[in-house]
């Protein structure tokens, strides 16, 4: 059974950090795409981040370059995702995914990020 388990959410005042995040389990994903997605209330899902497992391929959405930081622990079958700088516009549930083939295929549960201003 897939499963992708986010942690690490919370409430934080803006201009603060948090780091969430994703264990990976149930296949191997190493040739999987892991992917960071998040939802605000009243808008659409949106992409944040994406790394591949040899921790290369990263890619940032332009609200969050150069305050987000993804990585990867192969050991651990983790992703993580920095979140510095934090913004009120930042307050979403955070999504983990993973991808192949050009689609995201498994989700996670999501983890709350509140920003407060």
């Amino acid at each position: 059974q897939v499963q992708l388990v986010e942690s690490g959410g919370g409430l934080v005042q803006a201009g603060g950090s948090l780091r969430l995040s994703c264990a990976a389990s149930g296949r191997t994903f190493s040739r999987y795409v892991m992917g960071w997605f998040r939802q605000a209330p009243g808008k659409e899902r949106e992409f944040v981040a994406r790394i591949t497992w040899s921790g290369g391929g990263t890619y940032y959405a332009d609200s969050v370059k150069g305050r987000f930081s993804v990585s990867t622990d192969n050991a651990k079958n983790t992703v993580y995702l920095q979140m510095n700088s934090l913004k009120p516009e930042d307050t979403a549930v955070y999504y983990c995914s993973a991808g192949i083939g050009g689609s995201y295929v498994y989700w996670g549960q999501g983890t709350q990020v509140t920003v407060s201003s």
